[in-house]
């Protein structure tokens, strides 16, 4: 079911699709999985349109299957939802268990929060809650590992929004941690080459931000959740450095290539104007 409609996310201006040469076989679609009505995946999703890579949305909350393989697909992403990796829900279970297809057919796949949360599980990790009920909400700092600067350079804080987090599954290579005070230290892990979760949201949109900080306000009031004007005034901040960081992230990671050091002449990027 693939998605060739233009979203709020979507490139405009100079940020439109490169034009294929017609010797050049298209690129496969990419499963992506998110779990509201109104969902988009933001500026993840940006980038891979502008890559050339079609986007076969599926949403199993609502009843989408999921491919039984993805050899016609070069990837699968799972985004974040307000829902627990812990939950028993049909649609959690599935997802979870489908991440194996991913793993045993060696392709590229990225969890972000909730889907980071389901990998880890998948892994036999714990998912949960904070010891005194922190959370992470706002721009937060974080700090790339050792083995994280070997992919490429790493911006200091990413957009978080979430209540759970998980530990770092038997096998997972950690390449990113919470910064000073942090309330979860697992920010970023791969496992082999071509498999990631990520806690942090990387494919924040402004309009997302604004969306996210006015409909749940009540999530605001957690402890540890930064007001929403640091959310909003951040974003203009923080979001070109992400923005350059998914560029060489994402190019590594659908190559699968997280496992090897990245050229010091390519490990900075410019950086693009926020969106």
């Amino acid at each position: 079911m693939f998605d060739a409609r233009l979203t709020e996310d979507a490139p405009s201006g100079g940020h439109r699709s490169p034009a294929r040469d017609a010797s050049t076989p298209p690129k496969k679609p990419v499963v992506v999985v998110l779990h509201q009505p109104h969902s988009t995946p933001g500026h993840i999703g940006r980038w891979l349109r502008e890559q050339g890579y079609p986007l076969d949305i599926r949403k199993p909350r609502y009843g989408d299957p999921l491919p039984e393989t993805l050899e016609a697909h070069a990837g699968a992403v799972i985004f974040g939802g307000p829902m627990s990796a812990n939950d028993r829900d049909d649609f959690i279970l599935a997802e979870t268990r489908w991440i194996d297809v991913a793993l045993k057919e060696q392709r590229p796949f990225l969890g972000v929060c909730l889907g980071a949360q389901m990998l880890a599980r998948h892994l036999g990790a714990r998912v949960g809650f904070h010891h005194d009920d922190h959370v992470e909400i706002g721009y937060l700092p974080i700090r790339a590992t050792d083995e994280g600067r070997r992919v490429c350079a790493w911006p200091e804080r990413f957009y978080q929004w979430h209540r759970e987090g998980f530990e770092l599954p038997s096998g997972g290579v950690l390449l990113a941690e919470g910064g000073p005070g942090a309330a979860f230290e697992n920010q970023a892990f791969r496992y082999g080459p071509a498999a990631v979760g990520l806690q942090f949201h990387a494919e924040i949109t402004f309009a997302q931000v604004h969306r996210w900080t006015g409909m749940s306000r009540h999530r605001l009031v957690l402890k540890g959740a930064r007001p929403r004007h640091e959310h909003i005034h951040g974003h203009f901040h923080h979001a070109p450095h992400v923005h350059a960081w998914l560029d060489a992230f994402l190019s590594r990671w659908l190559e699968g290539r997280l496992d090897q050091a990245e050229p010091a002449s390519s490990a900075s990027a410019g950086v693009p104007e926020p969106r």
